[in-house]
């Protein structure tokens, strides 16, 4: 089940399927660079403003599934306007700062975007575009990335499946609300 908090603002409702932080992994394969596991957490959060705020952190992982070294970050904002068209405005670490545009799936929590214009720094990578998919699927939050180069044509070069993680405070919040924890909760923490 979905939840709406209360402080969503009214247009990012068909959008609060992606709120909250997610954790898990995937898989990057390019021409060019080494094919690898990655660990990834994404954060998608609200401050009542029509916009969702979007961070992620992605990681290399060795063959045991423990962390070698940073892979990507991204951050960015996401909006969608009453024909569920959605616009993603994302700058990564590498030096790339994307516009995305893309719509959100007619009765189902999907969302296909491509780039709309790609601004890239001297220090960064070859980069002309690309397209991403976002699904809920079954609680969990899998997505696919298809990248392109001048070198190379538009090709999938990185996916992950997400699980929803809780925080302890979400977690003292709910017991909160079902009267389990006393009102210093964070003793149950301790």
């Amino acid at each position: 089940m979905i939840e709406i908090p209360s402080d969503l603002h009214p247009d990012l409702v068909p959008l609060a399927f992606l709120l909250g932080n997610w954790v898990g992994a995937g898989v990057s394969d390019f021409p060019g660079a080494e094919k690898c596991n990655f660990g990834q957490e994404v954060t998608f959060s609200h401050d009542g403003r029509d916009f969702l705020e979007y961070t992620s952190r992605s990681w290399v992982l060795d063959a045991e599934g423990g962390k070698v070294s940073p892979l990507e970050t991204e951050t960015g904002y996401w909006r969608i306007d009453k024909d569920r068209k959605v616009e993603v405005v994302m700058a990564r670490d590498q030096g790339v700062i994307e516009i995305w545009y893309g719509e959100l799936a007619d009765k189902k929590p999907q969302i296909d975007l491509v780039t709309d214009a790609v601004a890239r720094t001297a220090a960064s990578g070859p980069y002309s575009g690309g397209k991403r998919l976002y699904g809920y699927v079954n609680s969990d939050l899998m997505w696919v990335g298809e990248k392109a180069t001048p070198e190379v044509e538009l090709r999938p070069y990185m996916s992950a499946h997400l699980k929803k993680t809780v925080t302890p405070e979400e977690v003292e919040a709910m017991a909160k609300s079902l009267g389990d924890l006393p009102d210093d909760g964070i003793a149950f923490f301790k």
